[in-house]
């Protein structure tokens, strides 16, 4: 029940990767026989896959080895695109963004780069409005993403790109969490740059792309991998073909089954908190409420009196669960998005977050939420201050 952190790879995905593991060896970048060419369809036909389930091009598409490279390829490659360098730019982000987009702003800052990070509300959603008042003559870029990963909040991203394209500021969107959840076309989100994920949609990992809109207007961006002058430019290497195949099968079957993941998704997290609540009536939610403002398999939930830490360990050998992004999860400090939605210390530190997606079952939801129940109750007898707390003692947990 980790689906924000990683998802499995889908049979038909691994079936679509496998002749490109073996017989189909070829690289994409050989035009002087057979092999490279048949390889270089396949790459071709898996940018039509990627490209139509966002609404654009298949020539936009550019692979990277997946959501963390094409947020620096985003970020920086406009950076570094700015006439004169990227000293005296300006980029406007929020404080809820991956780590991925806030380190490259802050490694950036060392260069001369001015970064806005704005502020979110107690359901983790930045306001347009506020996005709008920060631009400046200087502003380059805003990077805002689709679906936050801890909260599972929508971002109002084509009311910032209507706002952004006015006053001529390049829109980059960090849209992993979302893509293969909700509807997102790049137009009607009137973004220039959005970052993909394969195994955030059931596909393999190691891969991503990046999308770069060519016209209305062209976004120039400067290649931070030199040598060879792959994907035109802007990213040199050799391409992983199955890889890059599975992603294409993964959104061919993620634009096909949206609706359908969606519901089921949407269903089981509705049911999980429901048992979770009836189980533990002090249960708190944390970010937005249970409806299209929401990821449909997004959960974060408080267990006050509880150390999520010590939870998710007696959970351990039943069931994966996260107390936030997994690429901060070996940090003790409580989430930076909880905080940044002004949950206070002790609740950031008892939230658990769970991601159900498309391989979860009924089943699996009764059984976590049996046993979760089971283990908050034995968690709270042990702690002095939740018995105080029946007696009506006002304590600090």
């Amino acid at each position: 029940m980790d689906n924000h952190s990683t998802t499995p790879l889908d049979p038909r995905v691994l079936e679509a990767m496998m002749p490109w593991l073996t017989e189909r060896f070829g690289n994409a970048a050989s035009r002087s026989h057979a092999y490279g060419w048949e390889a270089e369809e396949a790459v071709d036909a898996a940018r039509e896959q990627v490209a139509t389930l966002i609404g654009g091009s298949a020539r936009e598409i550019v692979w990277t080895s997946g959501a963390t490279e094409s947020d620096n390829l985003a970020i920086r490659g406009v950076a570094d695109a700015v006439a004169g360098g990227p000293s005296g730019a300006h980029i406007v982000t929020t404080r809820v963004e991956h780590k991925a987009v806030l380190d490259t702003c802050k490694r950036l800052e060392r260069d001369g780069v001015e970064v806005t990070y704005l502020a979110v509300d107690e359901l983790g959603r930045v306001s347009a409005e506020e996005v709008g008042a920060a631009l400046r003559d200087e502003t380059v870029l805003v990077s805002v993403m689709f679906l936050n990963n801890e909260v599972g909040a929508v971002q109002p991203i084509a009311e910032i790109g209507r706002l952004a394209k006015a006053r001529g500021v390049i829109v980059h969107c960090d849209a992993v969490q979302g893509i293969g959840r909700l509807p997102f076309d790049v137009e009607e989100m009137s973004v220039d740059l959005v970052s993909l994920s394969a195994h955030k949609m059931y596909g393999p990992k190691g891969v991503g792309a990046l999308w770069v809109r060519r016209k209305g207007p062209r976004v120039r961006l400067v290649g931070q991998i030199d040598g060879g002058g792959h994907e035109r430019g802007m990213r040199s290497g050799t391409l992983n073909v199955p890889a890059i195949v599975g992603m294409g099968e993964a959104a061919r079957i993620a634009k096909e089954e949206l609706e359908r993941d969606a519901a089921h998704a949407r269903a089981l997290r509705d049911r999980l908190w429901e048992r979770l609540r009836a189980g533990l009536p002090d249960v708190q939610r944390n970010g937005p409420p249970l409806d299209e403002t929401r990821h449909p398999g997004n959960l974060n939930v408080s267990f006050p009196f509880v150390e999520a830490e010590s939870l998710m360990l007696a959970l351990k050998d039943i069931v994966a669960v996260s107390s936030g992004s997994a690429c901060t999860s070996a940090s003790l400090e409580p989430s930076y998005v909880l905080r940044a939605m002004g949950v206070d210390d002790e609740r950031a530190h008892a939230s658990i977050r769970f991601g159900l997606g498309r391989f979860n079952t009924e089943e699996e939801v009764d059984r976590v939420s049996e046993t979760l129940v089971s283990e908050v109750k034995r968690l709270r007898a042990l702690n002095p201050a939740y018995r105080l707390a029946q007696r009506g003692v006002d304590v600090d947990w």
